[in-house]
């Protein structure tokens, strides 16, 4: 079983993102249950409905799973197995002052076992959980990193449960990985230092069922503003994203692929074991080839039409003009709006659209051109630069020719 286990605490990153991606296929690749787990433990910075909006980009992803559960609905078993630790003196109570912002612990405290326990809550007296020290040495046996050696002087006796009662992450984490019988954790490398606690966590609870894991390099050249929510403002759509974060720092059979196509070929080992850059204008170029390929009546349907003309219009924009959805908006948007006929070369459009409000319906641009030139008498760029803003809003881009055969069922609206 793979997870993919977040927390709520702020917008998703394309780093998170890249790891639920990869969870989701190695689970499909291997046959096992994929599960998300809401990492919500840390009550003072989590954010009232990212967990929801966590779901729905998964969903946006096409990245079902097999359940969903926050981390917080095991606290009761949470604190009967660190009291577990407690009763075996493989833990021990502390009441040392700023005990859980202390990165190491003093040693002050670690005598105290489950027979101090009730005193402290009779007394009230604040007190956590620190697990013992482990006495040999934590393998861990990493995908990408290779194995990795942890001495026991490099693990501090860390804490477990805090004094409000809640756990740790990492006590968290351990557990959690160990209910559900996670086999292969998949994760950024910013989580490498936690590898070891969790193998320490799980040896003294009995857990003997081996976890294997992949960190992934980290991102560079992104900041906060790289979220999935900015890219999709950005006009970014999900299957360009996926296939720009399954390529990075991978050697992919070919550039522009779907989802199930690299279900076909993925495979986890062969990623870069350096850190890899984010490349905005590459992923630019990645959603252009995806929206080239999409349905043209879909791709209609992000304007507000459902025509497949309008989806091969964007198709003419996006061979030079655009790459996003929000750059393809910019340019479809102004062929439909009402014209201003009181800017340069007001006179001539107002001349050419009441020929156009009289016309019949006329097939070919050729043709469409010939007409309107004749009726009206304009030519050279008295003819060309009003038609053009006439048709499309703006003073540039593609050929009339290759626009007209998608909007000429729509003339008279584009011509007002």
């Amino acid at each position: 079983m793979l997870r993919f286990a977040p927390s709520p605490t702020g917008d998703m990153h394309i780093g998170n993102l890249r790891v639920a991606i990869f969870n989701y296929i190695v689970a499909k690749q291997r046959d096992v249950n994929f599960v998300v787990r809401i990492e919500d433990t840390d009550k003072e910075r989590n954010i009232t409905g990212k967990d929801t909006e966590i779901m729905e980009i998964l969903e946006k992803f096409a990245l079902p799973h097999d359940s969903v559960m926050h981390q917080s609905e095991n606290l009761h078993l949470h604190q009967t197995l660190a009291i577990r630790l407690l009763e075996e003196k493989k833990a021990f109570v502390c009441t040392c002052k700023d005990t859980e912002s202390s990165e190491m612990y003093s040693g002050h405290c670690s005598a105290m076992g489950a027979a101090e326990l009730a005193k402290l809550k009779e007394e009230k007296t604040p007190f956590v959980i620190r697990i013992k020290k482990p006495d040999a040495p934590i393998l861990i046996h990493d995908l990408i990193k290779s194995d990795i050696e942890t001495a026991p002087s490099e693990v501090d006796a860390f804490v477990i449960l805090r004094a409000d009662g809640t756990p740790t992450r990492s006590f968290a984490s351990a557990c959690g990985d160990m209910i559900s019988g996670i086999s292969l954790i998949i994760r950024g490398e910013e989580h490498l230092s936690n590898a070891p606690r969790e193998q320490h966590i799980k040896r003294l609870l009995g857990y003997e069922q081996e976890t294997a894991y992949a960190h992934l390099p980290s991102i560079l050249n992104t900041d906060e503003a790289h979220t999935v929510k900015w890219l999709f403002e950005q006009g970014f759509i999900p299957d360009a994203i996926a296939n720009y974060l399954i390529a990075l720092g991978n050697q992919t059979p070919k550039e522009i692929f779907t989802m199930p196509e690299a279900l076909e070929w993925f495979d986890l080992t062969k990623l870069s074991n350096s850190p890899v850059r984010f490349d905005i204008d590459r992923l630019r170029f990645i959603n252009c080839e995806h929206l080239k390929m999409m349905d043209d009546k879909r791709l209609s349907g992000l304007f507000g039409f459902a025509d497949e003309d309008i989806g091969r219009l964007a198709k003419v924009y996006l061979e030079k003009e655009a790459g996003t959805i929000n750059e393809l908006e910019a340019k479809i948007r102004p062929i439909f709006k009402p014209k201003d006929f009181s800017a340069e070369w007001g006179e001539q459009m107002r001349q050419i659209s009441d020929v156009i409000f009289d016309a019949p319906m006329i097939n070919t641009y050729e043709a469409f051109e010939s007409y309107i030139m004749e009726k009206t008498g304009l030519s050279g760029e008295n003819f060309s630069k009003p038609l053009r803003y006439l048709l499309t809003g703006t003073g540039n881009g593609p050929e009339l020719s290759d626009i007209y055969p998608y909007i000429k069922s729509y003339i008279l609206e584009v011509a007002s």
